[in-house]
Order: C-alpha cells, then sequence, then structure tokens
C-alpha cells in the first residue's frame, strides 16, 4: 500500500502525520515500526494518527504511536503539531481545537505568533494512576512532597520524583545536563521494576527559579530533541518540590517551552490546576511511502 504522510517537527522533536479523518488506517506494528524507521523510512520519533470525532462535542480524535510501534497515551510536542496540521490542512477553521486521545480530552489554541499553547490537563500525583510500585523503599520528603530512590544496579542510583502528564515521568535533578550520563541512566530508569507500563526519565537543570535546562529519555523512543509531556512533568515537578515559580521558560536541545502551572500558587486552584504548553510547530515535507 502506498502511504501519504506529512513530516513535522516540534522544537526539534519530530514526527509523521497520518490522515485517517476519511478512512480507517489500521496500521500494523511492522508498519509503523517501517515509518518510523530512520534508514529505511520515513523516520520520528512518533507516528500521529489524525482521526475523524466519535462524540460531537470533541473536534478529532488523536492516536499516538513510537517508533518501535507501541501505542502511548500522550505526546504534548505532537499535539503542537496536530493543531498545525489541521488548520494548515483545512480540516477546521476553528482556533481552539478540542481532540481525545486514549486517555484524555485536551484543548488546544494556535496563537496569533504561529506558537500553539496545549492545555495538557491536571498531573497525576497517585501513584496507583500513574503506575508507580515503590516495592519497600521510603522517600525522601522535600516541600511536601516525595522523591523515591531507584536502585539501577552497578552501584548506580536515582532520586526520582514521579507524576503522569496522561503518560508516566520519572524526574531526577542534576548539576549539569549537558553532561548527564543520559544514556546510560535513562534505559535504567525507564525499564525499572518499579514502572510496570515503563517511564519516561527527565534530567533537570536548574537554571533558576523560572529557567530550566532538559532532557528526556522517552521510553519506546530513546532520548529525543524535546519531549512536551517531560517539560510539564519536570517543571510540575520542580514546583512541588520548591525549587521553580509558577512560569518556567524550558531549553531543550530542540528548542524551548514554556510550562505553566498555577497548582501552588496561594489562593489559586491546588494541585488539579491544569498545565499550559506553548511552543512551536512546524511541517517539514511530504511524502508518500510503499509499505
Amino acid at each position: 500500500m502506498k502511504l501519504r504522510f506529512t513530516k513535522m517537527q516540534g522544537a526539534g522533536n519530530d514526527f509523521v502525520v497520518l490522515d485517517a479523518t476519511r478512512h480507517p488506517m489500521p496500521l500494523t506494528s511492522d508498519q509503523l515500526r517501517r515509518v518510523g524507521d530512520r534508514r529505511f523510512g520515513v523516520g520520528c520519533d512518533q507516528i500521529l494518527v489524525i482521526e475523524a470525532s466519535k462524540s460531537p462535542d470533541v473536534d478529532f480524535g488523536y492516536r499516538i504511536f513510537n517508533s518501535d510501534g507501541s501505542e502511548v497515551e500522550q505526546c504534548g510536542n505532537g499535539a503542537r503539531c496536530f493543531v498545525r496540521y489541521v488548520v494548515d490542512k483545512g480540516l477546521t477553521d476553528k482556533r481552539t481545537i478540542r481532540v481525545q486521545t486514549i486517555n484524555a480530552l485536551l484543548e488546544l489554541r494556535l496563537q496569533d505568533d504561529g506558537r500553539v499553547t496545549v492545555d495538557m490537563g491536571a498531573p497525576v500525583f497517585d501513584l496507583p494512576r500513574i503506575p508507580f510500585d515503590p516495592k519497600e523503599s521510603a522517600p525522601r520528603h522535600e516541600n511536601g512532597f516525595e522523591r523515591w530512590p531507584l536502585d539501577l544496579g552497578d552501584g548506580i542510583t536515582a532520586d526520582v520524583a514521579v507524576l503522569s502528564m496522561g503518560n508516566p515521568h520519572a524526574v531526577q535533578r542534576v548539576d549539569d545536563v549537558d553532561q548527564a550520563p543520559v544514556g546510560i541512566v535513562g534505559p535504567l530508569v525507564e525499564h525499572h521494576e518499579s514502572f510496570p507500563r515503563r517511564v519516561n526519565a527527565g534530567f533537570l537543570q536548574i537554571v533558576s527559579r523560572g529557567e530550566v535546562k532538559l532532557r528526556v529519555f522517552e521510553r519506546g523512543a530513546g532520548e529525543t530533541l524535546a519531549c512536551g509531556t517531560g517539560a510539564c512533568a519536570a517543571v510540575v515537578a520542580g514546583i512541588r518540590l520548591g525549587w521553580l515559580d509558577a512560569a518556567v521558560e524550558v531549553h531543550t536541545r530542540g528548542g524551548d517551552l514554556r510550562i505553566e502551572w498555577a497548582g501552588m500558587t496561594p489562593g489559586g486552584p491546588g494541585l488539579s490546576a491544569p498545565v499550559y504548553m506553548t511552543g512551536p510547530a512546524q511541517t517539514v515535507f511530504e511524502g508518500e511511502i510503499e509499505l
């Protein structure tokens, strides 16, 4: 079969976008891996499938697959590309779009400057819902939030804050993100037994209370140039631990994102406050591949 696609990127996190709004697109895991392969396919971090809505109060359905063929719950950078795609392709004339993922309803807004703001929903801290099983370990509390010790073997340990942004994240603080052993520690955290569905491993450097640097080793994809949900999770963790203010500029290797969360603001909505992410989204090229 021949498959039409659009290649897009948001802060260097790259995607193959497929339009399944008119006809279903039941790709197999092998076909998805072929599309995601950077040598024998198109190449990407994730594959985004846009589907017709099944509900009158939702504009589109949205499915996300890693380059290894596995389906995931959420992708913030992909959500921004989603908005640019449906607007640029004339699939909608709305500036605010509601989309349904496999586990959340997202509201996405196209700004006048071309950037996209995504309401990522509220973070999840309930351990079984993340999911995270601490086994016998005991956390260290900081500013009323937990950092959990992980034994990664061979004398390697990591203290992580755990939460979900629709997908699980484990965030650890590092002194210098450029020197952090992401390629070594990342997969050890991803596959740690405490995370039954694996986890995205974030490496967070605090520059100031309103600025951070971040690298993320994503489950099923490896280190990517940017991770939108990872940026949200890292900032929320930093705010809960008392390190950061409510609005933070996040510098990734692929570009900059702005993350806002009022969950700890006095008189604010509390921990159920939604996280807002703003950043770029661009089309790179379009094409067709034989599968």
